[in-house]
């Protein structure tokens, strides 16, 4: 933007922006950075100068997506507005040196703060924190090294005042939570490896002492989120171990995101039975085996709530009518509900029932009456099968659930019954898909009835508030996954799912203000041409995430997707997944149109790419921060690529990451480890988000 002096000259067409009310002015201004308003902006005329330094535009400051702010940036930003600032977020900002964090001093104002993800030593936190008397929320990261014996006096007096914890803990500690002695809300992200760089094993225990015991008896909200590894279980065990003694009163929200299998102690069975006798909860989540065959939830007592999570329970339908929702009464609270990977959710009872019986319709009706207004639901990684009954398939009783913005499915949930029942597998739907072989997955089961009578269109013209939209096919696992080596062989559709495709991708497009969207494995991917209509009429479309369409040895929608690429001026984040993908001159002549794009994922077992078109691609897309390809190429035209466009574009975007590695390769679990956790969690490693953890969890 051009710094003039003076006032604002008028427009040559007569309307002059600063004719308008300043109410109306503050509002457009709140959509700039901060760092453009107080940097640049406000240096254009007197009255913008003025606005520019509103309280309402600088009483928060975000930075944690702004990938243009360097430390200079920073360090002008606290000088010119720092007795402004009362919430700073800087989570993720991982490019931005230590030495940032100590402009944080001036904020003396401050209340909220965000450093997840940012560089930070000990030293640096004693020295920012002594001079916040008035913080209240504060996040941090706790990596290798950290000591709280370096933590000042002032910066423990400042800890003891804090209400609002959120910790990511790399090693094993228990950071700041000791000194933090009036704790009301505690969120703990456990992302300890079980081994070293060096590869020696790691081992969970901590200091045992006075002054290591956490403070829990003001505690309202306690969550935990795991990465897969038996250390961060050992190391969850200790913070709940304070816990099990004596339970906080006020306690109002348990939860507890644990991956795989995290079996129950007599210490965690003391902790839910305290909780049974003496809390009332709003938020619950537990690890399946504290869930599964136990009667804990006919003894735990809730209160309003608004979010369950049962996520890879084995709890039956009637288990979740008759235990959680009180045999069908008012649940007009509840607002998030996740039943990802609880197969017999939808079923009177498990013991008897396969996972691909059909779904038992008056459960899903008595969840849809309870649970009126629901805001996020996730009923992926499962067979849901309706009936042939008609007016009781799921997506016509999914149809009520108005107020809906996000929503996961299976996709052998979305198919129409008559389309699928009575129909022999073929040979197809049986033997797995491997690579290499090119055959058409689901063509012989293909529907040519009218798209727009089927129950998965009418579905989403009855939900026109949602904003993000998940049909994963509930076999699907990614070739990616954490902590693993890639997975080389991927199993076959669910058959009632291998009508699934073009005409229900289009039926997406009625979707306006769609801003997230996820489709995996839909074998029925023939041309990809609903893809097309997304792109034309979902223009608040911002993530993008496809994997496994069509068939496995062949990608069959790079037309319609390069078609469908040049609409979408909005998209910010896209990850591609389909083996064999071709990431050429065509594709990113393509994607080169997503002039908003910021992040960039492919992931593709004996994929190939042109480097002279990513190089290209680099140049024309300015606001690419991080470039992420596992392909099928040799690690030296990996290296010589990243190293090619680290050496081209990292001075004039401080925030760039670029991982360019072959996805079989042995050491890419160590290459993994270096990505920065935001991209890796929001977009490099493939995973269901719809009501993954409760709604305004953090600021």
């Amino acid at each position: 933007q051009e710094i003039v002096s003076g006032e604002c000259e008028e427009e040559s067409n007569g309307v002059n922006l600063m004719d308008f009310s300043d109410e109306i002015l503050l509002h457009i201004l709140s959509y700039v950075p901060c760092t453009d308003l107080v940097l640049n902006v406000r240096r254009t005329c007197r009255k913008l100068a003025t606005l520019c330094l509103d309280k309402s535009l600088t009483h928060t400051v975000l930075l944690q997506k702004d990938y243009k702010v360097n430390k200079d940036k920073v360090k002008q930003l606290m000088r010119d507005i720092g007795k402004e600032i009362y919430q700073l977020n800087m989570a993720g900002c991982y490019w931005l040196p230590s030495s940032s964090i100590d402009h944080i001093t001036r904020c003396k104002n401050l209340v909220k703060l965000n450093l997840s993800g940012c560089h930070l030593t000990s030293l640096h936190l004693s020295k920012t924190l002594s001079t916040l008397q008035h913080l209240r929320s504060l996040a941090i990261d706790v990596n290798p090294g950290f000591d709280a014996g370096q933590l000042s006096s002032e910066c423990k007096a400042t800890l003891s005042r804090v209400l609002e914890l959120k910790q990511t803990l790399y090693t094993p500690s228990y950071g700041v939570v000791p000194c933090c002695t009036s704790l009301e809300k505690l969120l703990l992200y456990f992302e300890i490896l079980d081994r070293s760089r060096e590869g020696f094993m790691l081992s969970g225990q901590l200091m045992v002492g006075e002054s290591n015991v956490p403070h829990y008896q003001n505690l309202r909200v306690f969550y935990a989120r795991l990465a897969p590894g038996y250390v961060n279980q050992e190391v969850v065990r200790l913070y709940l171990a304070v816990l099990s003694d004596r339970t906080p009163e006020n306690l109002h929200a348990f939860l507890i995101s644990a991956p795989g299998s995290f079996a129950e102690t007599g210490a965690t069975k003391n902790l839910l039975d305290s909780m049974a006798r003496n809390v009332r909860l709003d938020a619950l989540q537990l690890p399946k085996a504290w869930i599964n065959g136990s009667g804990l939830l006919q003894h735990l007592k809730f209160n309003n709530p608004f979010y369950f999570s049962f996520s890879r329970c084995t709890l039956s339908g009637g288990q979740l009518i008759q235990r959680v929702m009180n045999g069908g009464k008012d649940l007009k609270s509840l607002t998030s509900l996740n039943l990802s990977g609880c197969i017999h959710c939808l079923a009177p009872e498990s013991l008897l029932r396969k996972a691909e019986d059909d779904i038992d319709s008056s459960i899903l009706e008595s969840l849809v009456v309870s649970c009126c207004n629901l805001r996020h639901l996730n009923l992926s990684a499962a067979h849901h099968h309706s009936s042939k009954n008609i007016g009781n398939h799921l997506c016509q009783l999914l149809a009520r659930l108005k107020h809906l913005l996000s929503l996961a499915l299976p996709v052998c949930s979305i198919t129409d019954v008559a389309a699928n029942v009575e129909k022999p597998p073929m040979q197809s739907n049986v033997m797995p898909q491997t690579l290499g072989k090119k055959v058409r997955v689901g063509v012989q089961t293909y529907s040519s009835q009218k798209p727009q009578s089927s129950v998965f269109w009418a579905l989403m013209g009855s939900l026109p508030l949602l904003e993000n939209l998940e049909i994963i096919g509930s076999s699907f696992s990614s070739a990616m996954p954490r902590n693993e080596p890639a997975i080389r062989n991927s199993l076959p559709p669910c058959v009632r799912a291998q009508s699934v495709g073009d005409s229900e991708v289009a039926a997406i497009g009625q979707l306006t203000y769609l801003q997230s969207l996820t489709l995996a494995q839909l074998p029925n991917i023939l041309t990809g041409s609903g893809l097309i209509s997304i792109g034309l009429q979902c223009q608040h479309l911002r993530t993008l995430s496809l994997a496994n369409l069509g068939m496995m040895g062949n990608m069959v929608y790079m037309s319609a997707l390069t078609d469908m690429l040049k609409h979408c001026k909005c998209l910010r984040d896209l990850r591609l997944e389909q083996p064999y993908f071709s990431a050429g001159a065509q594709f990113f002549q393509a994607l080169s149109h997503c002039s908003s794009l910021q992040r960039l994922c492919i992931v593709s077992r004996s994929g190939t790419l042109q480097s002279d078109a990513v190089m290209s691609f680099m140049a024309s897309c300015l606001e690419v921060i991080m470039c992420h390809m596992f392909m099928g190429e040799s690690l030296t035209v990996c290296k010589n690529l990243q190293q090619s466009i680290v050496r081209s574009f990292q001075a004039e975007r401080p925030a760039l990451n670029v991982v360019i590695f072959p996805l079989l390769h042995e050491d890419l679990t160590e290459v993994i480890r270096d990505v920065p956790m935001r991209h890796l969690d929001e977009i490099t490693l493939f995973k269901s988000r719809v009501a993954e953890e409760p709604p305004n969890l953090w600021w």
